[in-house]
């Protein structure tokens, strides 16, 4: 415990790998994309995972959200987050990228005028690859302006892995 607050950490397996989450009253604190090994996803829960309780039935309804969605299933991930170290150019970020519905795509470019700032796509780049809640903030949804795969903190592989989940349309960007 830090200044009286409690972490939690979870671990489980999805079909396809391990994911982790770390979290306390305040809401999740982090969550990782899928690993491949309980003992790689801890690692990506960063070091408060040490000073954590582990505790899967703190996490029980948002590990169900994550198990329907690793099945294929359209999911809206409900869990309250922990923006207490975020910027708010990154909220506005999060927030606009959770709008892109379920199998759909949408360029850096039009997640930027979404949030007002139409000439900082670079910065809405960043904002993401700062995403601590990868497939809740459902950052692998956003694409170059071609339809390109960029940067992505799991790699290439995993963002595709993550849009053919979702049978990815192929959707105009503005």
């Amino acid at each position: 415990m830090i200044n009286n607050l409690q972490f939690y950490h979870a671990v489980f397996e999805t079909n396809t790998g391990w994911i982790g989450l770390l979290g306390s009253c305040k809401g999740l604190l982090r969550s990782t994309l899928p690993q491949l090994s309980n003992e790689y996803a801890i690692l990506h829960l960063g070091e408060e995972v040490n000073k954590s309780v582990e505790s899967i039935d703190y996490f029980a309804e948002l590990i169900a959200m994550f198990q329907i969605f690793f099945q294929g299933h359209p999911t809206s991930f409900s869990a309250r987050l922990d923006l207490s170290q975020t910027t708010p150019f990154e909220v506005s970020v999060w927030d606009a990228t959770k709008s892109i519905p379920w199998g759909q795509t949408r360029s850096y470019a039009w997640v930027a005028k979404q949030i007002g700032k139409p000439s900082a796509p670079r910065a809405v780049g960043h904002a993401l690859g700062r995403n601590r809640f990868p497939i809740i903030i459902p950052c692998h949804r956003v694409l170059g302006s071609d339809g390109s795969l960029h940067g992505f903190g799991g790699g290439l592989k995993m963002k595709q892995l993550l849009l053919d989940l979702e049978c990815k349309e192929v959707n105009p960007f503005d």
